[in-house]
């Protein structure tokens, strides 16, 4: 809600003022100068990003509407951890097998839909449970190889960010390509063009020039640092994951080990203590 009311507050004061001192807003339509920078920035965005970074950037900015990063959601990927962690101590490793070499027909899965939606993270906590179950890796050793996946997933989660980044950059650039194109328009009409359409022309660049910065800083900008916060978040979850299942493998009670997860998580949707214990054991 609060990203959909600044986009209304950036139009409503950059238009508000713009009629309230008599402009015109007819004379800011202006297709042509739009086509030059919009189909220039995507076209340098193309460039820059593998081919698949199209979709998923949009799929990224569409979600940024409704983040799932909230209580609820934490409090459902620590009480996973907790009953399969719970499961395999009670009844061995042996026992949770079957959860997590098919986590879409597994009991415990299917109470954290959350979760089991997420297909990356289900195959994340699947993984490193799959390599716990072995018992031949060190606390340490299963720490560091997490390290090393977080380091990746890291550049890959933030990788739209820097995408979106590079298109805010290029846009107060491409403005200018614009402006530059009618100001071209306007000197070659300057032999057979009256006062009338000289003025039209010259106003058309210069529209061009406030396309370009207000997209910029108005809303290329501002979606890139969401962008780059939903990356922190998701990668704070992963965070509370290795925490938790490091802090299992080296003799931590399941009980215990989550609470080592949930200190990991960004205090603002973090549950408490008391909240994650009663969740937990009431599932």
């Amino acid at each position: 809600m609060a990203k959909i009311i600044g986009i209304i507050v950036v139009f409503a004061s950059v238009l508000g003022g713009y009629v309230l001192s008599h402009g015109k807003i007819a004379a800011l339509i202006q297709p042509f100068e739009v086509l030059i920078i919009g189909g220039a920035a995507f076209g340098a965005f193309l460039q820059a990003n593998p081919g698949y970074m199209t979709m998923h950037v949009v799929k990224k900015s569409l979600s940024m509407f409704s983040s799932r990063f909230s209580h609820a959601f934490y409090i459902e990927v620590l009480g996973l951890v907790y009953e399969i962690l719970n499961k395999s101590r009670r009844e061995g490793m042996m026992a949770i097998e079957g959860d997590i070499e098919d986590a879409a027909a597994s009991p415990i899965f299917a109470k954290y839909p959350a979760v089991l939606k997420d297909e990356r993270m289900t195959a994340f906590i699947c993984d490193y449970l799959r390599i716990m179950s072995t018992g031949n890796m060190a606390p340490h050793e299963l720490e560091g190889l997490f390290d090393m996946e977080l380091l990746s997933l890291k550049e890959e989660l933030e990788h739209p960010s820097h995408a979106v980044t590079g298109i805010a950059d290029g846009m107060p650039g491409f403005g200018i390509v614009a402006a530059v194109l009618g100001i071209v328009v306007t000197m070659a009409s300057l032999g057979d063009g009256d006062q009338k359409s000289i003025g039209l022309h010259v106003g058309a660049a210069l529209v061009g020039t406030f396309f370009g910065i207000l997209a910029a800083y108005g809303f290329f900008g501002p979606l890139a640092n969401s962008l780059a916060h939903d990356a922190k978040e998701e990668l704070n979850t992963y965070e509370a994951i290795k925490a938790s299942l490091v802090a299992s493998a080296s003799g931590m009670p399941p009980s215990l080990a989550v609470e080592f997860g949930r200190k990991v998580l960004y205090p603002k949707h973090r549950p408490s203590f008391v909240e994650l214990e009663q969740a937990v054991r009431g599932r």
